[in-house]
């Protein structure tokens, strides 16, 4: 086993908090740089997608503050505490986050940002059991830990950075299906260009033959189940919160497809899954189709905006009672069925690559924390590096292959 060294976090480069623009000067706001705040960054994803961004004149005014790429940005404060992702770009983080601007000519940025995603148990500890965790930036930068030397933490680096460059290749091909569908569906369904429509005949621009009725008897909605965390045993059925798969549980309550949208909290996102299913009680799913299409009903759900339907005065709430009074133009079953044969194999492929990134997700993850407290050695491996990673180490140029493992 090559020799691991004890450094602290300080150690690692330099260590920035980082704060809010005021609201005072919304000048400062703008789409050239990132803004990075805890709910931004997920738990177990690398790369982080900000909601809010920085001027120029932002920037300027937070260049002291401000993140080069490859910076390391840690979750310090609060309930998420620990959650941690990479800049792809010069950016800014809040005054939640402790981000490390690496020392690229002693540590490597990636294997940095791995050992930090094992960091949370820590930080709580840290924390000293408060009421609203909380670990400062003096307390940040004194964090023991063990590293490597330079190349052994590449190599390292290079097998985790493997995994996550493939999920997100699979994300963003999920993401390019999802629009292909949800393009069919407008060509078909809103701009009315579905087969044959050049032979049918419109009445006060609604097609011939489709059906005036109102939602409550398109499809039914239905409050989900409630499953409290204790309860949670570890099986294959996936735990469909409002905006995502929260968990996986050993039982289900609904036979697929499962339509699943935000009942309560986050509204008009909408999901559908093609196994059997635990549709939480912050969801509606759908009870009953009435012989339409699934794939049509979720379109069109999506289509509908229903975070619009809020009945909540402080938490959003979604008013069913509302939503089922809306008039609505159904097409024929025919042609709803020949939507789902075209829409049917891009789901199918959608949920491939999801299977995929699960399977990659697991597999890292059981790697991550024995490669970074090197109980899994590396010192055998032949790495063949990626492009990004072929840099100078203390002025001796380190020859590596331009390649993935």
């Amino acid at each position: 086993m090559s020799s691991w060294q004890p450094v602290v976090i300080g150690d690692l480069g330099r260590v920035i908090t980082g704060k809010t623009p005021s609201s005072a000067k919304p000048e400062q706001f703008g789409v050239n740089y990132p803004f990075v705040t805890p709910s931004d960054i997920q738990f177990g994803n690398k790369y982080v997608k900000t909601d809010r961004f920085l001027s120029e004149q932002g920037i300027e005014a937070h260049r002291r503050i401000k993140l080069p790429e490859k910076a390391v940005c840690v979750v310090c404060i609060g309930a998420t505490i620990g959650k941690v992702c990479v800049t792809n770009q010069t950016s800014v983080s809040n005054q939640q986050i402790n981000s490390i601007i690496v020392d690229a000519k002693k540590h490597d940025p990636d294997f940095v940002f791995y050992i930090a995603s094992v960091l949370r148990a820590t930080l709580e500890a840290y924390a000293g059991g408060a009421a609203t965790p909380i670990v400062n930036k003096g307390a940040f930068s004194k964090i023991k830990l063990l590293v490597p030397d330079l190349i052994t933490q590449r190599k390292i680096a290079a097998i985790l950075t493997a995994y996550d460059d493939l999920i997100e290749i699979n994300k963003r091909r999920i993401v390019l299906l999802e629009k292909m569908a949800e393009e069919i569906y407008r060509e078909w369904f809103v701009r009315m260009r579905f087969p044959g429509h050049q032979d049918t005949r419109f009445i006060k621009d609604v097609p011939e033959g489709w059906e005036k009725k109102k939602f409550g008897h398109f499809c039914m909605l239905k409050r989900g189940y409630d499953l409290p965390n204790a309860l949670v045993v570890q099986g294959p059925y996936p735990v469909l919160a409002s905006t995502s798969i929260k968990t996986y549980h050993n039982h289900y309550k609904v036979e697929p497809p499962v339509i699943t949208t935000g009942r309560s909290g986050s509204l008009g996102d909408v999901l559908i899954s093609f196994s059997r299913a635990w549709p939480l009680n912050t969801s509606l799913y759908v009870r009953n189709f009435f012989g339409n299409s699934p794939f049509f009903i979720f379109y069109t759900l999506k289509k509908m905006g229903l975070e619009k339907f809020n009945s909540g005065a402080g938490v959003p709430t979604l008013n069913r009672n509302h939503l089922n009074a809306i008039p609505m133009s159904v097409p024929n079953k025919e042609l709803q069925k020949r939507f789902g044969t075209v829409i049917e194999p891009i789901h199918r492929q959608i949920e491939v690559y999801r299977s995929l990134n699960n399977n990659l997700t697991k597999t890292r993850d059981f790697l991550l924390p024995r490669l970074v407290s090197g109980k899994l050695s590396v010192d055998d491996l032949d790495i063949q590096f990626p492009p990004g990673m072929q840099v100078s180490s203390s002025g001796v140029d380190v020859e590596l292959e331009a390649s993935h493992a």
